[in-house]
């Protein structure tokens, strides 16, 4: 399962593990659509496989639940939490840049 996340993370600049329910996946999604990002969304839930996706993505974490799981340019970034602390810190918008995930 390992191999099909990093396979499924490096698809696009942006990749987004989420769950269909989760308001905080909603969030963070949003976040990159008004960001002017297309990113590419995964709802594990939705997924045959998703409960092994969570299972990976909760180790290379460190924690569970797993979603929102972010990466950009096929690195793990983390979860809402740090996608916002970089987003009120200006670093998240250089790091989409630089990603080749936006263009402003």
């Amino acid at each position: 399962m390992a191999e099909r996340v990093s396979r499924l993370s490096t698809e696009k600049a942006v990749v987004i593990f989420t769950r269909s329910q989760c308001p905080m996946c909603h969030t963070v999604s949003s976040l990159f659509s008004e960001l002017g990002v297309c990113a590419a969304v995964h709802e594990l839930d939705k997924d045959p496989r998703g409960r092994d996706m969570e299972r990976e993505l909760a180790r290379r974490l460190g924690r569970a639940p797993p979603v929102p799981a972010v990466f950009v340019g096929g690195n793990l970034v983390g979860s809402t939490d740090k996608v916002m602390s970089l987003h009120l810190a200006g670093k998240l918008v250089p790091m989409l840049k630089g990603a080749g995930a936006i263009w402003l």
